[in-house]
């Protein structure tokens, strides 16, 4: 089995799967979108998106990782697909899966959906642009209105060349609304012959049990369960495996948290600085209580010297506990990557 870290955009950043992956249980991991419309873009615009291009590829942690394009043209798709190919990419993801109201209004994302014909030719393209080698995957909804054409869209994808297909399971109008219908992709499964991972409501190893019931899928793609659980992929393989695995205690996740707020502290202004850690607390309050307290603490702080007191209060080792943070958590993941 695989687990994929999914790309979200304005969060999943190269410092979010830097950390992520150091933890260990990721597999594959996906940039954010860079948007494709008429030109040929430069090089420093997939380094920026994509700074392991200079290090083949990989995380620090040895991951590899896949560059997305969306957009909704396959002459410059196939033209930038083929320029990062020369610039070392080892794999590129295409996005026909992106809601966002904005990026569906510019012609990207999932209101391409509504045109299986456009996913053929965009998918085409691109898989007769790079060279043989270097793997051409799709990400896509079931739909956009609706679920009606989920399977001409898979079939689109897999008949043009497709290495891969992630599906998310909802449509663009059920948004991020619960439930998954993860049924659906065990139906995708059965017309075609690439390989599906299953993407949507995964937030717990339960959660896959079920999703693997009835999509029919071992790989997963995992967006927002990882941010509110950085360890949930090293969960899921322990269950898979029937080991027990101890869940990532708070201690650790908030020197996780300061880890990523001192990385990336110098690339915003003043006034936005602790927005992104800001962000990840509000995915890490479903798994974790303490991170609701650390959210309302820091929410309407600014300045470096608050924000770093409140990280103080909340990263000294609790009353009672027999190690400090660092001395227990480190060993423990260690182990479990292993």
């Amino acid at each position: 089995m695989r687990i994929i870290l999914a790309p979200m955009e304005g969060v999943v950043d190269h410092y979010v799967r830097d950390i992520l992956t150091g933890l260990g249980g990721i597999d594959i991991c996906v940039t954010e979108f860079v948007r494709v419309t008429d030109h040929l873009l430069p090089a420093r615009v997939f380094l920026r998106y994509c700074p392991e291009l200079r290090q083949r590829c990989l995380t620090a942690a040895g991951t590899p990782v896949r560059i997305q394009l969306l957009g909704g043209k396959a002459g410059p798709m196939a033209d930038n697909a083929r320029r990062l190919a020369q610039l070392g990419a080892a794999a590129i993801d295409l996005n026909f899966g992106c809601p966002a109201k904005t990026v569906n209004k510019n012609d990207g994302g999932a209101c391409l959906l509504r045109q299986p014909e456009r996913v053929h030719t965009i998918v085409a393209a691109v898989r007769g642009a790079v060279p043989a080698g270097v793997p051409v995957s799709a990400k896509m909804r079931l739909g956009f209105d609706d679920k009606s054409r989920y399977l001409d869209n898979a079939l689109a994808a897999a008949e043009a060349g497709a290495s891969e297909l992630t599906v998310h399971a909802r449509s663009k109008a059920d948004g991020y609304r619960p439930p998954a219908y993860w049924e659906y992709i065990g139906r995708i499964r059965e017309e075609i012959r690439i390989p599906v991972v299953a993407n949507g409501e995964i937030w717990s190893a339960a959660d896959y049990r079920r999703c693997r019931q009835l999509s029919g899928c071992e790989d997963v793609m995992l967006g927002r369960g990882l941010l509110a659980c950085p360890d949930l992929a090293l969960q899921i393989k322990a269950a898979v495996a029937g080991r027990d695995c101890l869940p990532m205690p708070w201690q650790s996740v908030c020197h996780l948290l300061f880890n990523y707020y001192e990385r990336t502290k110098d690339l915003y202004p003043q006034k936005y600085l602790g927005n992104r850690v800001k962000q990840w607390l509000v995915y890490l309050r479903r798994q974790y209580l303490e991170a609701g307290v650390l959210f309302e603490a820091i929410k309407r702080q600014r300045g470096a010297d608050a924000i770093e007191a409140v990280f103080n209060r909340h990263l000294q080792p609790r009353p009672g506990a027999r190690h400090s943070p660092l001395t227990a958590a480190q060993p423990l993941l260690r182990s479990r990557a292993g």
